[in-house]
């Protein structure tokens, strides 16, 4: 008796970008209940536009893909990696593997909305169909209005008209198992394009990438500082915070998955500040989603006539003292190798560092994004973007441009014990805590005794704080001038 074999389910492609996680993942649960799921993960800069991934980032991800591969053979299947502009290469995996459809986990740059449209527009006339699914935000940028229909520009009724809608619903679990394709493609290797930048060593020592390192991150979040954290989240000295800013780029947790764990904590008193910065996050999206120049223009146009120090032997020496943290100003030197060893900084600290660049130095927040971009674990264009705008006094919900911050009472109010400044700029941890702030106005002999010798194992403020603080104000005073 001849028996006829049903033919196979053609294979629905899950294009991984960055949602490089199994749970609370709505293209692969609904790759999994159409059939056969072939998970792929494409390194194609045409869907980044101006900001390919920083080294800090390229490091984090190949980590990344390696337990997403690990986890996705758990259940049967495996991570397919390419390289090369996105639509082709997925066209080819169709060729090659069959697949009737793409579906992938929506973005929100420019570049990747623009690439979403173009493969929904071409995969059409292929006849395979293209379907994006949200996940990577609790609230699509669209769905927050104001009342008069356009988006928000500032923070706070933002967040009262999210708290308007229906709550997040809960996160679901990871697909049991996945069906895999008939013939699996070839994979290259992710080390080809995700080298890791000489400096990596610190950030293997500070963090654990993948699904499972999110997991942990978040429970000893809950654990140990979520109760603290209205206070805990402006002391960099503390662990008051919860890092878990690479976890949710990288789209490792949801933050639908963040959000329910701290509600279901049930503690008051770190439930809402937490819940607002989670909320931040969102804003950020929402402002670039619906600002798409911001990433390289301020969303207030008249700062475009800002008149920032322009490039020159004394410009150039300044960024490079910042960026290495050599200013002179042990606050701004803590955050800034702080950065450099770990991928990250606490978020008071980067407030600090980012006002010091654009009101000390009148660097352009251009320049300091440039090098967050390039040395963050959790470089995200839309929240980096709105944080040094924010700092500059140029994007929306601004701080004013006269609120300048003072290095050195931001240091002596958050880190007053010293134990920050201390842990990252060893060379004056010996001084007392009154001088550790301003080690050039301690004393000789305290210098001596604490084995500091300024301008050679640390160096002299590399600006006078006061002077230019004035500088700083005279020019946004010219600016308003010029209307």
């Amino acid at each position: 008796m001849n028996v006829t074999r049903m033919p196979k389910a053609a294979p629905t492609i899950v294009w991984f970008r960055q949602d490089l996680r199994l749970r609370d993942h709505a293209a692969l649960r609904a790759a999994a209940a159409r059939g056969p799921v072939l998970p792929v993960y494409l390194w194609s800069p045409d869907g980044e536009g101006r900001w390919p991934a920083g080294g800090a980032s390229r490091w984090w991800l190949r980590h990344s893909l390696a337990a997403l591969d690990m986890d996705l053979r758990k259940r049967g299947a495996r991570l397919v990696v390419r390289e090369g502009a996105a639509l082709a290469a997925l066209r080819k995996l169709i060729k090659e593997s069959g697949a009737g459809a793409v579906y992938f986990s929506r973005r929100y740059e420019p570049a990747a909305r623009k690439l979403e449209a173009e493969l929904e527009r071409t995969l059409a006339k292929d006849g395979v169909e293209a379907r994006g699914f949200g996940g990577a935000l609790l609230f699509e940028p669209e769905a927050v209005r104001t009342l008069s229909g356009g988006p928000f520009q500032v923070f706070t009724p933002y967040w009262r008209a999210c708290l308007k809608l229906d709550e997040p619903s809960a996160s679901e679990p990871a697909p049991a198992k996945l069906l895999a394709p008939a013939r699996w493609p070839k994979s290259v290797e992710p080390k080809a394009f995700a080298r890791e930048p000489h400096w990596a060593a610190g950030l293997a020592k500070a963090w654990t990438p993948g699904e499972a390192g999110a997991a942990a991150r978040l429970r000893s979040f809950i654990k140990e500082a979520l109760s603290s954290y209205a206070r805990g989240r402006d002391a960099p000295g503390e662990a008051g915070t919860s890092r878990l800013s690479p976890h949710l780029h990288f789209g490792e947790c949801s933050p639908r998955q963040v959000w329910h764990a701290v509600r279901e904590a049930e503690i008051p008193r770190g439930e809402e500040p937490y819940l607002r910065q989670l909320v931040w996050r969102e804003f950020a999206h929402h402002l670039l989603w619906h600002f798409p120049h911001t990433p390289e223009k301020p969303l207030r146009a008249a700062f475009e006539r800002f008149p920032w120090a322009r490039n020159g032997a004394r410009t150039g020496q300044q960024l490079e003292a910042w960026c290495r943290g050599r200013t002179g100003y042990p606050i701004v030197d803590a955050g800034m190798r702080e950065l450099w060893a770990t991928g990250w900084m606490h978020n008071r600290v980067r407030m600090i560092v980012a006002s010091f660049l654009v009101k000390d130095l009148l660097l352009s927040w251009n320049e300091g994004a440039a090098w967050f971009w390039e040395t963050l674990a959790d470089a995200d264009l839309a929240n980096n973007t709105l944080g040094w705008q924010w700092t500059a006094g140029c994007g929306a919900d601004a701080a004013p441009y006269f609120r300048i911050f003072n290095p050195m009472s931001q240091g002596e109010k958050f880190d007053a014990a010293g134990a920050y400044v201390r842990r990252w700029v060893p060379e004056i941890a010996k001084l007392p805590g009154r001088w550790l702030h301003r080690p050039w106005e301690a004393p000789d002999d305290v210098l001596r005794n604490a084995n500091v010798r300024l301008g050679e194992t640390y160096p002299r403020p590399i600006v006078d704080h006061a002077l230019a603080r004035g500088e700083a104000l005279a020019a946004f005073a010219e600016l308003k001038r010029k209307g």
